[in-house]
């Protein structure tokens, strides 16, 4: 989800809650402590140099202070502020959550939550170190039977 994205569903919603990959809420009194802009430059392990760009937001809650909430009008201010004040581009945004350790998460939007996703890593180079790129085996058949294929004889191909 873009920041353009999560500020729209913002204004939507009386209050703020998080709903973890796996079902669970993220506690009420968890709320956003950083609003970042992140970038991140490397070297894949193909040899190209890469750079990449995203908007942070990292969770947090104190566990005495339980009656501590983030509303909406408050975290549109904040990004708002972070917008004017440091470089903060329309990315995607990457959430920072600490559970046993601090996870990465992306973010989505259900209507009336926001949701945190898994995020995956990801060989940028396989064709550069030797990981076999492994191609679905399709049978002529199937493709005649599927209506996304073309007829060889309308002229498309």
């Amino acid at each position: 989800m873009k920041l353009s994205e999560f500020k729209n569903a913002l204004k939507t919603i009386e209050r703020v809650s998080f709903r973890l990959p796996d079902g669970e809420f993220v506690e009420a009194h968890t709320h956003i402590t950083e609003v970042g802009m992140i970038t991140k430059e490397f070297i894949d392990c193909g040899g190209v140099v890469r750079a990449e760009a995203k908007v942070g937001f990292q969770l947090w809650k104190d566990d005495y202070d339980l009656e501590h909430r983030l509303y909406p009008e408050k975290l549109l201010n904040i990004i708002e502020l972070s917008e004017k004040n440091l470089t903060i581009l329309d990315e995607e945004i990457e959430v920072e959550y600490q559970a046993k350790t601090i996870g990465k998460y992306g973010v989505d939007f259900n209507g009336f939550e926001f949701v945190l996703t898994n995020k995956l890593t990801a060989c940028l180079a396989e064709d550069n170190c030797g990981i076999p790129i492994v191609k679905k085996k399709v049978s002529l058949s199937e493709l005649q039977n599927n209506d996304s294929c073309c007829d060889p004889s309308s002229g498309c191909c």
